[in-house]
Parts: structure tokens; C-alpha cells; sequence
């Protein structure tokens, strides 16, 4: 049966793609990404080929009078006014990490000024938007209160703000996010968008899943550069190996799906490669137990120094949250097992991202930007939240996507549809 596109969506501050993966699972078409880092951008063209994407400032995105949007603006056909469904993003916070006698017109707040200002272009049926749980709480909650009335004078005064954590939703990591949705003010539901929404989020809740859980297949030994690797072979199975490996179907990613934008050469393990580690180092972490950190080493040995500055990843318990500052330094996460960092794969893995999303760029690039995306799991468990909404408003007429399409498929799809109707 064709597999027609979903419920149209937008992504602002796209990343490398993490936030439209989970989207792109729960049924949604993404119509169009933004993102002004070309290292993101870069693993983002390679994973998403069939989205368009503008690369390039957002305050550009959909502004007539940028000469940017005007080069570019015959790409976007589509995306306007009326015809999106979904806007979704999460903007930088590096603006709401310190208190500020004006929040919002802090300059670091302005990419989330141009949220709002997308939003109110597009006018879509429905938002989500994401950050740190951090902005919650600055100058004692002001700074949420004037983002919900900064949303209800864009015409979204239906909307609800929760933190939610992503082990709960099947991601083998304890992060936590602030998610804001919200729906156009007009639209009519039979109970409130924050009853609709928390039910819904509630049903999506997984079974906690461990960093063995996720890592236990991958081996020891690691690329020598960026060389791609054999695939390694496993009888184990358990809820986040089945979506992670390319050889198995899981709830949410069929194998197909999961294979079909790997470079050519066939079925093999890419990213998995990690920092040099120098000799002394590797005898300091051989002392850490899994799940301990620097205070745990003899005395003669810790310096003092924040406990977290030496950590081992636990083995029975999901990680702790995977930060972009691990291209920097990865003293942070331990591989629980092994006397090595982690992998760029290890870390993916532990975002959720399966081993058919290939990162591309440097390593420091990559780390960076797995660091700084959003779980596709977590991203999809929002992503369906939000579907049912939209489901309440038309009922649930629009199928979901078997999978991700590649540019030209679903035409070639339709033609074959199309053939086998003409010869019964």
C-alpha cells in the first residue's frame, strides 16, 4: 500500500537532525529545516536528503527583505502560511543559563524571539518547543510566564510547558527538557491541550533501558580513523538494540528503513572511533568502578578537583546527560567496560540515533553535535503527542510513513501504485 506523507511540519535550530528523526517517525513530512552550522549541516544534508534545508541565519528564514531568502526562497515551495501543520525547535541555551534583569530582551534570547517570529509567519495548527529545564526557573519563574504570554500574543494561548525525562520515553540516557506545546488559538479540542498532551506523553512512557543495554554489542577496539568497521555480530536482544542495529527491526525502525541512506560498501559500522587516550590516563580510569566518579579514586591520585571531572559511565543504569562539551573532553564519559572514551557511535547510541544515521565532518564536530541534539526517541514519544492532537482536531485519517522516503521515491512509489491499479 503507498505510504502517503503525514501531517506537514517545520524544524528551526535543526542540528544534525535528531529532533526531526523522532518528528519524522511519528508520521510527520518535514517540509523544511533550518540551520546556520555547516558541520550540522553537513550530517544533516547526508541523513535528511529529501528536506530542504536553508542553511544559513534564522532570522533570514522566510524574511522577504533578506537578499538570502530571496536566492533560496524558490526551494521552500510549500512552506507558508496555512499549509504547515507543525513548527518545531529547540533554540540554543546558552541565553537562559544566568538571570538577566530583562530576559527577554537579553541578545542570547534572541534566536528564541525568532521562534516566535517563524511561528507567527507560518501560523501552524500546532508548536513544540524545547530546551533546558533551566529556563523554567529564571528570576523565579518569571521568564516562563512571559514566554507563555509572549506565545498567547502570537495567537498559540493553548499551551502547556512540562519537563520531561528521556528515559522515560525509551532513550537509554537521564536527560531532562523543558517541552512547550501549544496549538492556534481557534482551533477546537474537546479537553484542554495540556490534559490532551500529558495523557498522550503518558502512553508513550518505555521501559527503562541501561548503557549495556545500548553498548553491549559494540566492540572493544575502534577505528584507527574514520574508517568504517565490520559490523559486529549479536544474539542479544532487548528493546534499544532492536531500533539501534541494522540487522534487526524494531518497534519504531524497520531494518529497511535503517539501511537506506549508509554510504555504499555494504552493512558496516561507521563512527566508531574515539580520542587518543594517553597511557596515564587509561591507568586513572582503570581505577574508576562503573557509575563512579573522580571522588572515588585513592586520594593520592584525585586532585580535588569537581567530582565529575572523572566519571565512568554505570552499566545498569541509563547515562547521565551526554553534553556537546564532550568534543573538548571526554574525561566525563568512560566507556563502562572498556579503558577508553567512548565512541562516536557509543554516544549516539546513547541519544538514540541508530547506526544506519551516519554523523559526518571532524570528530570534534561530530561529538558536538550529537551533544547538542535532541533524542530521536524522545523527539518521536513528543513528536506522536502532538500527532494526537492533531488527530483530535481531523480524526485520524492521515497515515503514517512505513519509512523515510528518498527524493523521487514516493513518486516512483505512486507510479507503481498506479500500474498495479490498471492492470486488475
Amino acid at each position: 500500500m503507498l505510504a502517503l506523507p503525514g501531517y506537514a511540519a517545520v524544524s528551526l535550530f535543526s542540528g544534525c537532525g535528531g529532533f526531526c528523526e523522532g518528528v519524522r517517525l511519528a508520521g510527520f513530512e518535514v517540509r523544511a529545516a533550518v540551520e546556520m552550522d555547516r558541520f550540522a549541516a553537513q550530517t544533516y544534508r547526508a541523513n535528511f536528503p529529501e528536506v530542504a534545508l536553508f542553511q544559513g541565519d534564522v532570522h533570514h528564514f522566510l524574511n522577504p527583505g533578506a537578499e538570502e531568502w530571496t536566492r533560496e526562497a524558490s526551494r521552500f515551495e510549500g512552506v507558508e502560511e496555512g499549509k504547515i501543520d507543525l513548527l518545531f525547535g529547540g533554540p540554543p541555551c546558552q541565553g537562559y543559563s544566568q538571570i538577566g534583569t530583562r530576559i527577554l530582551d537579553d541578545p542570547r534570547n534572541e534566536l528564541y524571539l525568532q521562534f516566535i517570529r517563524v511561528l507567527t509567519a507560518l501560523r501552524p495548527r500546532l508548536f513544540i518547543m524545547e530546551n533546558v529545564p533551566n529556563m523554567l526557573l529564571l528570576a523565579k519563574g518569571r521568564f516562563k510566564r512571559e514566554v507563555l504570554e509572549a506565545f498567547a500574543a502570537a495567537g498559540y494561548s493553548n499551551c502547556d510547558v512540562q519537563v520531561l525525562v528521556a528515559s522515560d520515553y525509551g532513550v537509554p540516557q537521564v536527560r531532562r527538557r523543558a517541552i512547550f506545546v501549544g496549538i492556534r488559538d481557534g482551533e477546537k479540542l474537546d479537553e484542554p491541550v495540556q490534559d490532551l498532551i500529558r495523557d498522550a506523553l503518558d502512553e508513550e512512557k518505555q521501559p527503562v533501558q541501561t548503557v549495556w543495554d545500548a553498548l553491549r554489542d559494540l566492540p572493544e577496539r575502534t577505528a584507527i580513523h574514520y574508517e568504517p568497521v565490520s559490523y559486529p555480530r549479536s544474539s542479544v536482544h532487548n528493546d534499544i538494540l532492536d531500533e539501534m542495529r541494522l540487522d534487526r527491526d524494531g518497534r519504531w525502525y524497520p531494518a529497511a528503513g535503517k539501511a537506506l541512506l549508509l554510504p555504499p560498501g555494504g552493512r558496516r559500522l561507521h563512527n566508531h572511533h574515539t580520542k587518543e587516550i594517553q597511557e596515564r590516563r587509561k591507568k586513572l580510569i582503570a581505577m574508576l568502578a562503573p557509575g563512579a566518579k573522580g571522588d572515588s579514586l585513592p586520594k593520592e591520585v584525585w586532585n580535588g578537583l569537581r567530582p565529575e571531572k572523572w566519571r565512568r559511565l554505570p552499566l545498569d543504569k541509563p547515562a547521565y546527560t551526554i553534553l556537546a562539551q564532550m568534543h573538548r573532553d571526554l574525561s566525563e564519559w568512560v566507556h563502562p567496560r572498556f579503558e577508553r572514551w567512548i565512541t562516536v557511535r557509543e554516544a549516539a547510541r546513547l541519544q538514540s540515533f541508530h547506526d544506519g544515521f551516519v554523523f559526518h565532518s571532524s570528530e570534534w564536530q561530530m561529538l558536538k553535535q550529537i551533544g547538542n541534539a535532541v533524542p530521536p526517541l524522545l523527539g518521536r514519544a513528543v513528536a506522536s503527542a502532538a500527532r494526537q492532537v492533531l488527530e483530535s482536531l481531523d480524526g485520524p485519517a492521515r497515515p503514517i510513513p512505513l519509512q523515510r522516503p528518498r527524493q523521487g521515491d514516493l513518486l516512483q512509489e505512486l507510479h507503481a501504485s498506479l500500474s498495479v491499479s490498471a492492470s486488475c
